[in-house]
């Protein structure tokens, strides 16, 4: 009998990643048949979305074995990367919408939207922790540190635009003159817009903290 091949530890990533994402959509068929309702269904294109940049972070990474990151292809692979991030942590917005209609059990759903959030969460830090150890290999700690607290302040920054002034992800392409003069024009008004810092910031220090716990539990582990 052939020896199976071992897993590799992305295999095992995407695995239990998978298998997340299999529970979050068995409780959401569970709950739409005993709600008669589809009501919650945006959280399944919302999961789909948080795979995006985990996806795109694995394929950065492999074209990165044979080529240099400043090269068009890896350019391109980081700004789409980038680019879907945010939606991964998105998620964590949407419980908002738990108690948006009367439906059997409102624990139940409970359950569910953090079932949903915790699986894009988790896809958005694997995606993340790929690019950061990356990243290590190639610049000083302070910097990569900096890099990192960067991108999570600009994907702070895009769950307010998403939430509050309700742009996507697309629009950066689609519509990049009309997010410019949004932005521009809360950045004018500061007074006007003081959600804008407290729901940003917010995030930052959410996600900054969450990530860092993460990774020092796992670099710790990785020591025994």
């Amino acid at each position: 009998m052939q020896k199976r091949r071992p897993l590799s530890p992305r295999e095992r990533i995407v695995g239990s990643l998978g298998g997340l994402t299999i529970v979050s959509i068995g409780l959401f068929l569970v709950g739409a048949a005993a709600n008669h309702s589809l009501q919650f269904l945006y959280l399944l294109w919302n999961l789909f979305l948080a795979w995006l940049p985990l996806l795109l972070g694995m394929a950065l990474l492999q074209v990165l074995r044979t080529r240099l990151w400043s090269s068009w292809l890896p350019l391109i692979l980081t700004l789409l990367w980038l680019l879907m991030l945010p939606n991964s942590f998105y998620m964590i917005s949407d419980y908002v919408h738990v108690q948006d209609v009367v439906r059997a059990d409102l624990l139940y759903d409970t359950v569910m939207f953090t079932s949903f959030i915790f699986t894009g969460v988790m896809v958005g830090f694997s995606s993340l922790h790929l690019v950061h150890s990356e990243l290590r290999r190639r610049l000083k700690l302070h910097v990569t540190n900096a890099c990192i607290a960067i991108i999570l302040l600009l994907c702070s920054f895009a769950i307010y635009l998403g939430r509050e002034l309700r742009w996507n992800s697309w629009d950066v392409l689609t519509n990049p003159a009309g997010i410019l003069f949004d932005v521009s024009d809360h950045l004018i008004h500061p007074l006007q817009s003081g959600d804008m810092y407290t729901i940003t910031l917010s995030f930052f220090v959410l996600l900054g903290s969450l990530y860092a716990a993460g990774w020092h539990i796992t670099d710790t582990f990785r020591r025994y």
